[in-house]
This record gives structure tokens, sequence and C-alpha cells, in this order.
């Protein structure tokens, strides 16, 4: 999870594995994120069509990215960002969804405070003021307000030329937007199939409203990556999560990858080409099998 003990392990980590700057330096700007990916995906933009829209939730209107290919009927995904909230970085990363055939809506899940984005890269929620920004605007944001958000966010896909709602919608979360999956599929059980959550912050807690406590009351396939450094400090919790999603009879897949908290996400300085592609794949495979 994002606190201060995960960073000081990814600054340890990164004075052990200095960052290439032309790789990174620029990773601001799309083209630069852009050629982080295979050669392949590069050219998802051409594929794709995409607009910024806002949708009203009880507590006002939300602003999102929403992506999908430029013809045709495809199955929905919801995408919910890390702590530093909804950027280019995870425009860039919606884009190439849809460039595989899905109808994505990355959201900004502090709507509530101001529209995306707060921060406009990673490495901005490590200052003192990006911290600052982002702190209350995290604390304000309840299990019982994502679930709101998610069922309005589903019920304006479900509304949209692009989305196929005979087909299941699928969801991902990254860090702090991992437990959000759950709750999203805890919104609207019959209609989310899928979620997938990588590096996932307190996934497991002593709490009623823990998300490995709602395995029970959703219908989903359940992918579970998470990050080495995440399971040394709660070694006991991909157990947790694994039986109780096998008691509930959800489809499971979970893994422990040899990376760093934060490995998936495009901008964040311990990103691991290789990894994150790793798990992309199994996210695609994920997606195929059960929307």
């Amino acid at each position: 999870m994002c606190d201060e003990l995960t960073e000081k392990e990814a600054r340890d980590w990164m004075n052990r594995h200095p960052l290439d700057r032309r790789t990174f330096g620029a990773a601001g700007a799309a083209s630069a994120l852009w050629a982080m990916l295979p050669g392949q995906a590069q050219a998802a933009g051409a594929l794709t069509a995409s607009r910024t829209i806002n949708i009203p939730t009880p507590d006002g209107m939300a602003d999102a990215f929403f992506v999908a290919p430029s013809t045709g009927k495809h199955p929905a995904v919801i995408l919910w960002p890390d702590i530093a909230g909804l950027r280019e970085a995870y425009e860039v990363m919606a884009t190439r969804l849809a460039a595989s055939g899905y109808a994505v809506l990355a959201v900004n899940q502090y709507y509530r405070n101001a529209p995306a984005p707060i921060l406009t890269s990673f490495a901005q929620w490590r200052t003192p003021e990006g911290s600052a920004k982002i702190t209350p605007m995290r604390e304000a944001i309840t299990p019982a307000r994502t679930i709101s958000d998610a069922g309005a966010f589903i019920d304006w896909l479900d509304q949209q030329k692009e989305v196929d709602t005979t087909r299941k919608i699928g969801t991902s979360g990254y860090c702090m937007g991992g437990p959000f999956t759950i709750r999203t599929a805890l919104a609207r059980p019959e209609r989310v199939g899928a979620a997938a959550s990588f590096h996932g912050s307190g996934m497991v807690n002593d709490t009623p409203d823990s998300p490995h406590a709602q395995f029970g009351k959703i219908k989903a396939a359940l992918l579970l990556a998470i990050a080495h450094n995440d399971d040394e400090r709660a070694p006991k919790d991909k157990d947790t999560l694994f039986e109780t999603a096998r008691n509930a009879n959800l489809p499971v897949e979970m893994e422990v990858y040899p990376a760093m908290h934060g490995w998936c996400t495009l901008d964040s300085p311990v990103y691991d080409k290789e990894q994150a592609e790793k798990a992309w794949g199994r996210m695609l495979s994920t997606f195929a099998q059960y929307l």
C-alpha cells in the first residue's frame, strides 16, 4: 500500500536501480509514455476514439476519460487509478486497453474535490506539496462512496453506444484503486464479470468493509497481482484472499510478482516493464474469458 514505509522501500529500490533519464525524464508527455510500451501498442490511438466526460453521481458530477474502439460495440471496463489520480499515464493505459477491444472509463476518484488531473505525475505525489494536496481527498473517500460512484459509472456506461450491454463489465485498479475493483463488483454484482487488482492496497483488513470480506457478495472472477514487498510485509494476506475467494466460489488467479509496489503504472519510478507486461497479459486473458 502507498504509505511512508512503501515510499521508503521505493526510494531504497531506486537508489539501487538508478533510472534511465532518457526514458523517464519526459514521462509526463504522452509520447514518452507510449514509447515505454511494446511497438504494436503505440499505434493504439489511431484505432480508438476518446472524450472527456462528466457523469452524474449522488455526490455531484464526476469527470472521467472515456475511450473505445472507433467502431462497434464492446465490453466495458472501469479503470481506477492509483493514489496520484487520473492523469496522462492512465489515459495512455486506458487507450491501450481500448485498442484491445474494450470501452474503457478511466475515472477521477477525487472528483468531489477537483477535476483531473489533480497531479500530473506520480512523482508529484512524493513531494510534500503533492502529499498535502492528496491526503485530505483520499481520506474523504469511503467504501460506501466508492460503491455509489461505481454504480453511477456502470449505469452511464450501459447507456453508451460503444458498450455491448450483453457482455459483462470488467474493472481494473492500481494501488488504492485495487480495492475499488471489489467495490465496483459489489455495486452491480450481476453486471461485473471480472475484477483485476494490481498492487492493491488494503485488500485485507480487520473491518467489516475489508475488500476480502465482500467476496461472498460478488460474482466476479478475480485477478490479484501482488507486489513482492507488499507480500513481505503481510505474507498471510495472499492466503486469506485466495481462501476467501475459493470459499465464495469465485474464479481467482493470484500471483506475487518479483516487482515493487507500483510496478504496473507507466509513470511510477518503480515501473517494471517486463513484469508489467506479464500482468497486462494476464488481465487481457481474464477479461477475454469472463467478459
